[in-house]
Parts: C-alpha cells; sequence; structure tokens
C-alpha cells in the first residue's frame, strides 16, 4: 500500500485519510481522492493533505490500492466506469453491503479478472463513525483475496485508528449491526443521562463531558481488564445502594430487553 486512491471523499474517508496521514502511515503526497464535486473536494484535500485528482480513471492509474468509499449505490458505475483499470490492484472497500463474493460476482460480470496477477484483490472492510477521532472499530471480512503480506499492511493502517477485528462472513452483518449501528444508540444515552444532569442543575455542555467521559473509562476498564461487565457493575452497586436501585429502574423499564430487540430489528 504505497499509493492510496479514495474512491469518493465522504465523512469516513475523510476520517481514514487524516488518520492514516497524522499516524504516519502515508504522507499525504501519496493519498489520492476522486469525488464528482470537484470544488468540495479541493477543499477537504487543501484541509487535510491529500491530493484531489480530477479524473476517477487517473485516480485508478496512480494508486496501487482503492479504497472504495462512496455510496452503496454508486458502486456498480463506477465499476462501469473504471473497468479493466482495475487489474493488479488492491481494492478495499468501506460500503456497506458490498462484501468479497458480491465485488467477486460483479467483476466476474463486467469481465474483469479476479484471481492471478493482473486481478483485482478484495478485502471488505466495515469502519464506524469513532474513526474520526481515533476510536473506530474496523471489521474485516475474513474471505478476501488480499496475499497476506499486503493484508497485514493494510490491517497494520487501519489499526493506527483503532480496533481491527476479522470476522466470517456470515457475521459481518451483526458485527456491522454493533459497531456501525451501535454510536448511535450510545449517543442517544449519552443525550439522556445528560438531559437527566440538566434537569438536577448541571449545566449542559458539563453534563455532556461528564457522561461521554464515564461512557468512554468504563468502556475502557472492560476492554482493558476483559472483566465480565456484570462483575463491572456488581463492584459498583453496594447493598441497599444508590446505584443497585437506579440498576432495578433500568431494569423495570426493560432497558436490557430495548438494546437487544434495537440489533434484532436491524437484523431482521
Amino acid at each position: 500500500m504505497n499509493k492510496l486512491g479514495f474512491i469518493g471523499m465522504g465523512n469516513m474517508a475523510q476520517a481514514i485519510a487524516g488518520g492514516f496521514i497524522s499516524a504516519g502511515v502515508l504522507s499525504g503526497d501519496n493519498i489520492y481522492a476522486y469525488a464528482p464535486n470537484t470544488e468540495k473536494l479541493k477543499g477537504n484535500a487543501a484541509r487535510i493533505g491529500f491530493v484531489a485528482v480530477e479524473a476517477i480513471k487517473d485516480l485508478t492509474e496512480m494508486s496501487d490500492t482503492l479504497i472504495m468509499a462512496c455510496k452503496p449505490y454508486q458502486i456498480e458505475g463506477v465499476l462501469d466506469s473504471i473497468g479493466t483499470g482495475l487489474g493488479g490492484k488492491n481494492l478495499i472497500s468501506i460500503a456497506l453491503g458490498w462484501d468479497h463474493d458480491r465485488y467477486v460476482k460483479e467483476l466476474a460480470g463486467r469481465g474483469i479478472s479476479v484471481s492471478g496477477a493482473d486481478g483485482v484483490r478484495i478485502q471488505f472492510v466495515m469502519p464506524n463513525t469513532p474513526a474520526q477521532v481515533g476510536e473506530g472499530v474496523f471489521l474485516f471480512e475474513e474471505m478476501h483475496s488480499l496475499d497476506n503480506e499486503e493484508r497485514m499492511q493494510v490491517m497494520d493502517a487501519f489499526s493506527k485508528l483503532g480496533l481491527v477485528k476479522e470476522l466470517p462472513s456470515h457475521l459481518m452483518g451483526i458485527g456491522g449491526a454493533i459497531t456501525g449501528c451501535g454510536p448511535a444508540f450510545i449517543d442517544m444515552y449519552i443525550e439522556a443521562m445528560g438531559d437527566a444532569a440538566v434537569k438536577y442543575g448541571i449545566p449542559r455542555q458539563m453534563a455532556y463531558d461528564l457522561v461521554s467521559a464515564t461512557v468512554k473509562g468504563s468502556a475502557s476498564l472492560q476492554l482493558e481488564t476483559k472483566t465480565h461487565p456484570a462483575m463491572l457493575k456488581d463492584a459498583v452497586c453496594s447493598p441497599g445502594g444508590s446505584t443497585i436501585r437506579g440498576v432495578a429502574a433500568l431494569e423495570a423499564a426493560g432497558f436490557r430487553d430495548a438494546c437487544i430487540s434495537a440489533i434484532d430489528e436491524i437484523m431482521n
């Protein structure tokens, strides 16, 4: 991954490109991007430090690794535009629903090789929005066609922006529901707890700071110690104390069931 090209430069692509530059994965002059809105692309390039490219075919020629970061519905058109220019390239896709097998089918239907030295080498990755602050989760589909050295390079690069985990293809859906949709649910929790703090007199911004720091600290404690969440919860709950009364209220309101039901709704 010496010359990296982004097809699309939305918020997630900006986070990844900026993170790679900040972490020293690649210098900005080795990161290229194409997007239909040229003026917006140039503005982001000046701010983040990558090179804006005005033609998608030029981007393909300049890059050895491409990150497909456009909207999922745009990908078929992109593949039609690039055509055989993908030959011999690494293709990293962060577009929802576009896994390894789907690319193989779509590329084969266009007569584009997915095997041999001149074939397209594919890796599907599911990122999430905390990547914007270097705290992302990146799910790598186990099924891929990168060679081992290339894949280790790519995984190491993404690890600079957060946690990297590998999942078999059949678990990418549930993994993405947890890591991709989960931030929205956690944000709702932060907002609700912030409202409770404001109700009892804490200023709004301070309320959000306190709640968000508590969420981050609790998550870090679990990640670092690998302690079962129930044990961490029990450690805070003194007999007859305020925390256990709050836990009981959450249980009565169906807190756990609501969390599971949210995932059920996504998966069904």
